[in-house]
């Protein structure tokens, strides 16, 4: 795929980064689900670590390979034209510019990137940590000539990490790093509480993406 489909199809998701008209995502894990969501009407795709992991025989957490990762996603944009983002997981060890091109070269223009290193016991990155590899990736992509859509992922709450009395400020202030380092939205993963959302989505500069319910008043939060 030349760099230019990669720029036009990297420019075609950041703009579905749309507060108070959120874009939806569908999640997919092989070719024929891909095919299936995009006969549907969705117009970009994400893939799946777990689907994928589980559909190789392989556990979720970085129990397949980045390589492993990339044959599928390479199927799945060969077989459907719209935008594809990948989750990353913490990056599965690999360094940032392996990672962007092995992403460029599959095709994908996205991806999420969690702050839980499943390769070093499971720990969380800090909040500088995580904003550094975040930048660090941005950079590899700026080299790249392609605005690879980052999307940045904090599990405090999917984990329940630390006191649940101040976690959306905890929240705040680690996904308002990873802004500032480059990111293009910002992923809170597992706070399901509307109150705790909308509070996050106001005080953070970027678009939210969330995983929620088909029924989800998600618009009403200006999240994406």
């Amino acid at each position: 795929m030349s760099n230019q489909v990669l720029v036009k199809k990297a420019a075609d998701l950041l703009a579905l980064h749309r507060p108070g008209n959120p874009g939806v995502l569908p999640t997919v894990w092989d070719v024929w689900s891909a095919k299936t969501v995009v006969a549907a009407g969705f117009g970009a795709v994400t893939v799946g670590s777990h689907p994928v992991a589980d559909s190789l025989g392989k556990p979720d957490g970085e129990g397949m390979s980045f390589d492993d990762l990339l044959t599928r996603v390479a199927q799945i944009t060969a077989a459907v034209d719209v935008p594809v983002s990948v989750d990353i997981e913490s990056g599965y060890g690999e360094s940032p510019t392996r990672l962007i091109e092995g992403l460029l070269s599959a095709g994908a223009v996205g991806f999420n990137l969690e702050d839980t290193v499943h390769s070093d016991g499971d720990r969380l990155r800090t909040p500088q940590e995580h904003a550094a590899l975040v930048g660090e990736l941005r950079a590899a992509a700026d080299a790249a000539g392609v605005h690879v859509v980052i999307n940045a992922r904090t599990d405090l709450f999917i984990r329940g990490i630390g006191d649940e009395s101040d976690r959306v400020q905890r929240g705040i202030e680690r996904l308002t790093l990873a802004a500032q380092a480059g990111a293009d939205s910002l992923f809170p993963a597992g706070l399901a509480d509307p109150e705790g959302l909308a509070t996050l989505v106001k005080a953070v500069p970027l678009p939210v993406s969330v995983t929620v319910p088909p029924d989800a008043e998600l618009a009403a939060l200006t999240a994406l």
